[in-house]
């Protein structure tokens, strides 16, 4: 899929120097960071979803009543994004401590990814578990999950026209040299439409969730 970059200059976006890389800065065109856009989601946890607390009994949230705690840590992601559909796949590590270690046990906590379209619209949401398996005396276990989306290449591709905009080398003295492209509410909305992520956390109930929320 085609990438395109940009020049970030304070809020400006300026034009690529051929000859810059990302991350770098572009001093030939004035300062400025080249960054490559990729129709790859990114991927991250959202607030209050990497931790969830199981009570025992389960109407109870005191401290003594805490019966396992895990969270999800170490997320990792690859893309492939050759062709009409763009796969993503997010891999990441549960860990987990209960509070009493008496016996084998095994605890199952479900999870969930979603893609999320211009940071509002869900477009796909899909629910998994994973498994955890305490030894007998033992108070910690981990186990491991993974998350995968498809996502169509022509959705996650900016329209030339805004292309144009974003790239366009600009010159001192330009009447809109240092204007932010972005700053037009088309080419945000544009840029907003294209831009996916894949976000990954435990399906916790309303109650889990105010829970991490208040805490």
């Amino acid at each position: 899929m085609r990438s395109s970059k940009v020049i970030l200059a304070g809020f400006a976006i300026l034009a690529v120097s051929g000859c810059a890389r990302d991350g770098q800065l572009d001093v030939s065109s004035g300062v400025g960071i080249t960054v490559t856009r990729s129709g790859c989601p990114a991927v991250a946890v959202p607030d209050h979803t990497g931790d969830i607390t199981i009570f025992d009994p389960v109407n109870s949230t005191d401290a003594n009543a805490i019966d396992v705690v895990a969270h999800i840590t170490n997320v990792r992601s690859t893309c492939n994004n050759e062709g009409a559909k763009i796969y993503s796949e997010a891999t990441f590590d549960v860990y987990a401590v209960r509070s009493r270690p008496n016996g084998a046990r095994t605890v199952t906590i479900p999870y969930f990814s979603s893609v999320i379209q211009g940071g509002t619209a869900v477009v796909a949401k899909r629910v998994n578990t994973v498994t955890l398996q305490f030894a007998d005396g033992q108070y910690r276990a981990s186990s491991a999950g993974k998350a995968a989306s498809y996502i169509d290449a022509s959705a996650a591709r900016l329209p030339e026209d805004v292309i144009e905009k974003l790239t366009r080398r600009r010159k001192a003295g330009d009447p809109d040299a240092a204007l932010d492209p972005l700053a037009d509410p088309a080419v945000k909305a544009s840029v907003a439409r294209s831009t996916f992520e894949m976000l990954i956390g435990f399906q916790l109930s309303s109650a889990q969730l105010q829970y991490n929320a208040t805490r």
